[in-house]
């Protein structure tokens, strides 16, 4: 399930891909004791599906290819100009905070910016985009989704911490890490370790990366 008409194109997961997630997703909830409607999880795991490519998460910086900034996706959010870039600045906020969080939890230890900056930034970002879809005809769906990941938004990155560790790479192995020097060497082994959680890095981050 995708909202927005700028990524509906970018994520187009295979089935097996979106068969994992859902199977990897709707079992990390119960063990968390987490319950959300049927909409919201094929939300996530579309989400979950979309960030298996590198190019869809990574975005080109002065400082090379990485993961946007949070600040930068609110600037964004907040300088929007029209509807639908507002709708997707905070759709990227959300589900970019929501998908670090939970998969990279391990590596924001280590880092300036904690998982407490991330929860809060992604449940803001998912209950102020609810309120500002509210009452369009695309956002009657997702208005309630997004509610639900802003109220939920904690127990969601324990789902998705949860599928991090039941994955091949351990909870010792900085995965934020491996996403970086992939991008920007193109290292084969970092790719392995990727493909082997069911993240696919893209040839066009490799592509850009190196320009």
């Amino acid at each position: 399930m995708t909202f927005g008409e700028n990524r509906q194109q970018s994520v187009i997961p295979s089935t097996s891909v979106r068969e994992y997630f859902q199977q990897s997703v709707t079992s990390a909830m119960a063990s968390r004791k987490v319950e959300a409607t049927d909409d919201t999880v094929t939300y996530v795991v579309e989400m979950l599906a979309g960030f298996t490519r590198a190019d869809d998460l990574f975005e080109e910086t002065p400082d090379g290819v990485r993961i946007r900034p949070l600040a930068l996706f609110y600037a964004d959010a907040v300088e929007a100009q029209t509807h639908s870039e507002k709708t997707n600045s905070l759709k990227r906020l959300g589900d970019v905070s929501l998908f670090v969080a939970g998969i990279f939890s391990d590596s924001l230890k280590r880092k300036v910016v904690d998982l407490d900056y991330y929860i809060a930034m992604g449940g803001n970002a998912y209950s102020a985009l609810s309120d500002h879809v509210h009452g369009t005809v695309r956002g009657r769906v997702f208005c309630d989704i997004f509610s639900e990941l802003a109220v939920k938004f904690q127990g969601f990155v324990e789902v998705l911490g949860e599928l991090t560790e039941h994955t091949h790479l351990r909870s010792d192995v900085d995965v934020l890490r491996l996403y970086e020097v992939w991008a920007r060497t193109g290292s084969e082994r970092a790719a392995e370790k990727l493909r082997s959680v069911g993240i696919h890095p893209s040839i066009a981050s490799v592509s850009r990366s190196h320009h």
